[in-house]
């Protein structure tokens, strides 16, 4: 028995010896075998991965099949896979695939191999798995643009062979984990554009391959580590638009490669380090939006690769060191908004590449360098000044800019007279000049700059006639003289400028008539012609200017009558003939100007009724001894005029029609036949005179009390400012404000929108008197974490309904149509069931037809629409955008605008999830609610598109936010853009 055991035993080594030497001498038979078993496997977990997808989405990778697998290898064959020599997957490339779907069925144990994985640009949403720490050989991990939450897990710190990793543009939150400073092979790191918060981790100093360091726009908080300073590879540094405080580290003076670093947008302090000046390589340096104080380093001045050098909106103060003339490869240097003094340095010339120079409001003195002159790239050029108290001789520093675009020299101390060289400048469309020492006249060569856009040379001492080559400049499309000693005639030739939309000649001795060829200058909308010695009649020819929203003739000589064709202005707002010699009767066709705001033909000599026009029946008509009203009481009334025609006797029949109470030298409105006098004392006494103790609130035009009558009702009552106060607010702009809201608000209701009950105009006070509504302003509830927990998602909803409604109300059913011009989270108030009401209609306008309605700008930062940045012209379409950015605020719970980059790459608004824009305040919505925030939060996108034209109208919107139409939109395979049309 043991030898046959050994012979058994013989045999079996010699067979192992045998099958060895097969696998040494034939290796492929042992690889391919176990190759495919493990391609196999691999086809199996992606199938899986895929099958977690929404179903919509599984079809765009239609190579991932059952019959591909037959082939047991996906290698090379399915979308976005590849493989090793082993056949076994090390990249995946799903970059932009449509996938929906989630991390957490991804089988990371399945793929030891795997070094690549992209997944960026698609809809991946939910946490990043812990598992990911599974993928030990990885070494680029791209989850950029998706919709991954929740925090960074510090497991991705066992991922010790990561080279890059970025998971830009989604919703993480929480802190950077320290973890990730073990990843010491990693050259990239981009998390910018999420939530993320805390402090900076100090590990991140550990990472001393990093090349890229990208972790802009987020929430984080405290001091820049001066760890960092240990990344002597860095080459770009980007933690603009954060929270970050605290000083700049010296030690970030030793990224001897960094080519540009960008800390804007923080609240960072202390001042430059000296040592940022060792950046040798540095090419662009942004260090604007911050409280750095201190002066500028001469040390920049080394930075010789600097192209461009952003310190703007900081608080450096001291002298601009001469040695930043040594930046000869500077393109764009921005310094504005500082406390900067002393002058600017004549090593400046030496910038020959500088295109853009930005220097306006800080405390320069002293002249302007003649070595500007050098200065021949100065383009896009914005060799910005104003604002300083630069003294020069203007004549003498400035040449022929081939370049030149755009230059504001105003609000200094500048003398000397206008060059004529301006007129040599080519591309010259922007030209300011105002509230300086220029003396001398215009020279006729300035005619020659042809594309010149804006003019503005006001408030200086210029003398002598206006050249008639003006009328060669017919690109202008605004022209300010206004406030200089300027003689002569208005030349005819100004007939030429039919772009024109701004005139201002007010304020200077021009004599003679008005030439009747202002009336061929069609598109204008702003026309003040005051304070001259203009003489003879006003030309009936200015009636053509129907798009004229301000026209103020007033403190010239001009005398006969008053124009009837000047009613054809039916955009008109404000119209001033105050202190002339006009005489004759006002023409009746003045009653029929409803946009009329405000109106002055005091000191006249004007004689009969004036027109059956609120705007005239509340203007200053003093000084004209004729005139008489049957209504206006502090007129001698009218003892011949006719009987009031059937259309007026029908207007008096209307219900709550107003009631005037005559009250010494005031005048008290009142609605809802509350006795005039009555009310005014009451709330006097309501209110102990307007005390504090009272007030709601305060805004730009005035302030809010509760008052509570004696009947038992509570009012709310707006008091608007009647002197200048410490905002610079007058009493004009106040009673313009008080007339704006009266007549918007007096022929109007509905239930969206605040109830006026009185108003009050007397000598001592000016106020309105509303419904009181107890929940106060959407804003302020929105910023109370307790309050807005109550208002959940139902009411939010109504919210955004509710103000729809007034909206598309004001815009389709009011005729003329209103424009509020000011919708915002503090304009909308809050019943007590959470019903809103528009409110504040101070800057409300009236559209009227065939008009392109210009006026002057209004509104709240954040919720203007963006053409009102570069044109005055006002469109119902600027409240619906500023609709949208409410309708986001509601949503999301905080104003947009610190937080407008979790929409930017929110193109598909179809596609927007509710979790994209929800407040986190509040639970989950319920399936039903959760449907129409989606519609809310697809069409906010639509409201604020910068074109007005592709916004929807207010009646669209109101429609589309209907229940039935949400119900539609999910049931059905629409669009928003086929909902909406």
């Amino acid at each position: 028995m043991k030898s046959l055991t050994s012979s058994y035993a013989g045999i079996s080594s010699l067979a192992c010896l045998i099958l060895y030497v097969m696998l040494v001498s034939s290796p492929n038979i042992n690889i391919a075998f176990a190759s495919s078993a493990s391609a196999s496997t691999e086809a199996e977990a992606l199938l899986e991965w895929k099958s977690s997808f929404k179903t919509d989405t599984q079809n765009n990778l239609t190579s991932w099949t059952h019959s591909a697998r037959a082939n047991a290898s996906p290698c090379n064959v399915w979308t976005g896979i590849s493989c090793n020599t082993a056949r076994s997957v090390n990249r995946i490339n799903l970059t932009n695939s449509g996938i929906q779907g989630t991390l957490h069925e991804f089988p990371f144990l399945s793929f030891p191999n795997l070094e690549y994985v992209d997944l960026s640009l698609n809809k991946i949403f939910d946490a990043i798995p812990p598992q990911i720490s599974s993928l030990s050989k990885l070494i680029y991990l791209d989850l950029s643009y998706n919709e991954l939450s929740g925090k960074i897990p510090p497991e991705i710190g066992l991922l010790t062979n990561l080279e890059v990793l970025h998971l830009v543009g989604n919703q993480l939150n929480g802190s950077i984990p320290e973890e990730i400073g073990q990843l010491k092979y990693l050259y990239e790191l981009a998390l910018y554009t999420n939530n993320l918060e805390g402090s900076i981790p100090t590990s991140l100093g550990n990472l001393s391959n990093l090349n890229f360091l990208f972790l802009y726009e987020n929430q984080l908080s405290g001091n820049i580590p001066p760890e960092m300073g240990n990344l002597h590879n860095l080459v770009e540094l980007y933690l603009d638009t954060n929270y970050l405080t605290g000083p700049i580290p010296p030690t970030f003076g030793n990224f001897k490669e960094l080519t540009v670093m960008s800390l804007c947008n923080n609240n960072l302090s202390g001042s430059i380090p000296l040592e940022l000046g060792n950046l040798k390589s540095l090419v662009q340096l942004y260090i604007c939006k911050n409280n750095l104080s201190g002066s500028i380093p001469a040390s920049l001045g080394d930075l010789t690769n600097l192209t461009h050098l952003y310190l703007y909106q900081n608080e450096l103060s001291g002298a601009i060191p001469k040695e930043l003339g040594s930046l000869i490869s500077l393109v764009d240097l921005e310094l504005t908004m500082n406390n900067l003094t002393g002058s600017i340095p004549t090593s400046f010339g030496d910038l020959s590449n500088l295109e853009i120079l930005y220097l306006r409001d800080n405390q320069f003195s002293g002249s302007i360098p003649e070595e500007i002159e050098n200065l021949m790239k100065l383009t896009v050029l914005e060799l910005r000044l104003e604002w300083n108290q630069l003294t020069s001789n203007i004549s003498e520093d400035f040449g022929v800019y081939p370049h030149l675009q755009f230059i504001d020299l105003s609000h200094n101390n500048l003398y000397g007279e206008v060059s004529h060289t301006w007129g040599q400048c080519p591309h010259l469309a922007t030209l300011r000049i105002a509230e300086n020492n220029l003396t001398g006249s215009i020279p006729p060569e300035i005619g020659n700059a042809a594309q010149i856009h804006e003019l503005d040379l006001s408030s200086n001492k210029l003398v002598g006639v206006i050249p008639k080559d003006f009328g060669r400049m017919t690109s202008l499309l605004k022209l300010v003289l206004n406030d200089n000693q300027l003689w002569g005639h208005i030349p005819s030739e100004f007939g030429s400028l039919t772009n024109l939309e701004y005139l201002d000649l007010s304020t200077n001795k021009i004599n003679e008539s008005i030439p009747s060829s202002i009336g061929d200058l069609f598109r204008l909308n702003y026309l003040n012609l005051s304070s001259n010695n203009l003489s003879h009649e006003i030309p009936f020819q200015l009636g053509k200017l129907v798009h004229l929203s301000q026209l103020d003739l007033s403190y010239n000589l001009l005398e006969n009558r008053i124009p009837s064709e000047l009613s054809n202005m039916q955009s008109l707002e404000t119209l001033n003939l105050s202190h002339n010699n006009l005489s004759g009767l006002i023409p009746t066709t003045f009653d029929e100007m409803p946009g009329l705001l405000y109106v002055d033909i005091s000191y006249n000599q004007l004689q009969g009724p004036i027109p059956n026009n609120k705007a005239f029946q509340d203007g200053t008509l003093d000084g004209n001894e004729g005139l008489c009203s049957n209504v206006v009481r502090r007129l001698q009334p009218c003892t011949n005029i006719s009987k009031s025609s059937p259309k007026s006797a029908s207007r008096k029949k209307k219900e709550h029609q107003p009631i005037h109470h005559n009250m010494q030298d005031g005048e008290i409105f009142s609605v809802l036949n509350f006795d005039g006098r009555k009310m005014y004392e009451e709330i006097i006494k309501a209110t102990n005179g307007f005390d504090s103790m009272y007030c709601l609130g305060k805004g730009g035009s005035g302030s809010v009390y509760k008052a509570m009558l004696s009947s038992g009702d509570i009012v709310a009552v707006k008091k608007l400012h009647e002197i200048l106060d410490a905002d610079g607010v007058d009493v004009e702009t106040s009673r313009k404000d008080f007339l704006n809201e009266v007549r918007a608000l007096v022929e109007i209701r509905h239930r969206n929108i605040v109830k006026l009950l009185g108003y009050c105009s007397y000598p001592s006070h000016l106020f309105l008197v509303y419904e009181y509504l107890g929940k106060g302003s959407l804003s302020s509830l929105l910023s109370n974490e307790h309050e807005a927990k109550k208002i959940d998602w139902r009411y939010r909803v109504r919210i955004v309904k509710g103000v729809a409604h007034a909206l598309s109300y004001m815009h389709h059913d009011c005729k003329p149509p209103i424009v509020h011009r000011d919708i915002s989270s503090n304009n909308i108030l809050l019943s007590d069931e959470c019903e809103p009401c528009v409110s504040d209609f101070g800057t409300a306008k009236l559209l009227n037809p065939n008009s392109s309605n210009w006026t002057a700008r209004a509104g709240t930062y954040g919720y203007v629409a963006p053409e009102l940045a570069y044109t005055m012209k006002v469109t119902e379409k600027c409240d619906v955008y500023s609709f949208g950015v409410l309708a986001l605020e509601v949503l999301m719970g905080k104003q947009v605008g610190d937080f407008i980059s979790s929409f930017s790459h929110l193109s598909d608004s179809a596609n927007i999830l509710p979790k994209d824009v929800l407040d986190q305040r509040l639970p989950p919505p319920i399936p039903q609610v959760e449907d129409e925030l989606i519609i809310i939060a697809g069409l906010a996108i639509e409201y604020r598109h910068s074109h007005p034209q592709s916004r929807p109208t207010m009646l669209k919107v109101s429609q589309v936010l209907s229940s039935q139409l949400a119900y539609c939109y999910k049931q059905q395979d629409i669009t928003l853009e086929q909902l909406i049309n």
